[in-house]
């Protein structure tokens, strides 16, 4: 959500960054819309003020025998209590108008986001790792997925399109990743694991600003509750209408949590293979803070998420997102690309992204700074610590040999009760 305030007194500025976005200018309709909306607060506050006076003088009136003025009291009052409801109906509809409006517009970017029309701009800040050389040509993991417990038929008999069902060794496999993940973002990058629902009622997911704009890539059940697309949501909702103490140091949450995405604006991308499901698993990571540490827990956040493909020797590679590529509710992102020899192209395995207060005002999420009586609004971030069905992709195409067996990463041994390697069966 944004500032009105800011909006009523930069409105050049703040539609030059909705062109910034690709929006068209919408301030003179907010400004407008805003000095309707506080013209009939007023217009109600002062007939409120005057019934009230009104009806207290009714009474001294009466008490001085003084009928006629106690009459032209009691018109006035009834006069007054006639034209509030045409006042109450138009603070309300400008009201609605302009929440629905602002709830539509995306976050500003912040300065030092690239121009840029869509993913081809995005603008690579470093790499790391080699890209490791077959003596055979690597397979997709969609052609090496069948033959290791990777059953794409099983998961649509089961589901239909964009479902997967694994069995033995895979599966085990899959579990171990998260369970890597979320060790290495609790014990080592202090975050507070969480065990948050997966059905969140409207205000979560309007408060996360996945509402109302991005509906129809949910799935919403038979009681209006709605399957979270990532635990950014629940994670990030969990303080909303609080005011947290100082801050001090950023509140770091993670959850691994089943995600659901109906993959509505995604049409016929990645159809094949386990790269793009309507039921996933990821882990997130969830940060609140004070506005003036969220640039430094923005790059910390990201490189938490970089330590998990290091540890697992993936080769990546750092993105700083444009302004053409952005999402809806961030002011910077960065996004990982691992690299995946059977494709043999960089595809985004985690989006570590900086909200600002854009979600904390949708939610009103706030802090006191310690010695202070004034609150002022978080800073929320999140990011992917990482997509864990993705990350098993990566460790298919990297690992993979000449016979189609998976050797097991030697960081995930532990985790997999003494398998190394997944033969095909």
């Amino acid at each position: 959500m944004h500032d009105i305030a800011f909006i009523r007194a930069n409105p050049e500025s703040f539609d030059a960054a909705m062109r910034k976005r690709g929006a068209e200018p919408v301030a003179d309709r907010i400004v407008a819309l805003d000095a309707k909306k506080r013209e009939a607060t007023t217009k109600v506050q002062q007939a409120q003020s005057r019934r009230n006076e009104a009806s207290k003088a009714i009474g001294q009136a009466m008490g001085q025998g003084d009928k006629d003025k106690a009459e032209a009291l009691k018109a006035e009052v009834a006069e007054i209590k006639a034209s509030m409801p045409g006042w109450e109906e138009a603070e309300r509809a400008a009201g609605e108008e302009l929440d629905h409006l602002l709830a539509t517009l995306p976050n500003i970017l912040a300065d030092d986001v690239p121009e840029g029309a869509d993913e081809d701009d995005n603008v690579e800040v470093h790499q790391w790792g080699e890209k490791r050389e077959f003596d055979f040509d690597p397979k997709e993991h969609a052609d090496l997925g069948p033959g290791l417990g990777m059953e794409f038929e099983t998961g649509a008999k089961l589901s239909g399109a964009r479902f997967t069902f694994l069995r033995g060794d895979i599966a085990r496999l899959h579990r171990a990743l998260a369970q890597f993940m979320l060790d290495r973002q609790t014990r080592e990058n202090g975050y507070t694991e969480c065990n948050p629902p997966v059905l969140v009622n409207d205000d979560a997911m309007y408060g996360t600003d996945k509402l109302p704009k991005f509906a129809e890539d949910s799935f919403r059940t038979t009681d209006d509750r709605w399957l979270v697309p990532t635990s950014e949501v629940p994670l990030t909702y969990s303080v909303a209408g609080d005011i947290l103490p100082d801050l001090a140091e950023p509140m770091r949450l993670t959850a691994h949590t089943l995600c659901f995405r109906s993959e509505a604006g995604s049409a016929g991308r990645d159809t094949r293979g386990f790269i793009r499901q309507h039921q996933f698993e990821k882990v997130e990571l969830v940060s609140i803070c004070r506005p003036e540490d969220s640039e430094a827990e923005h790059d910390r956040m990201t490189k938490c998420a970089e330590g998990v493909l290091e540890a697992l020797g993936l080769p990546y590679r750092r993105m700083l997102l444009c302004t053409g590529d952005m999402g809806f509710g961030a002011r910077k992102t960065f996004d990982l690309e691992v690299w995946l020899p059977g494709q043999g192209a960089w595809r985004e395995i985690s989006s570590c992204s900086n909200t600002g207060d854009f979600q904390a005002r949708r939610m009103n999420a706030r802090y006191r700074p310690e010695g202070e009586k004034k609150t002022q609004f978080v800073h929320t971030l999140n990011g992917s610590g990482l997509a864990v069905g993705r990350t098993l992709v990566a460790v298919m195409e990297n690992y993979q040999n000449a016979d189609g067996s998976v050797d097991v990463p030697e960081v995930l041994h532990s985790y997999m009760g003494g398998i190394t390697r997944l033969e095909p069966k």
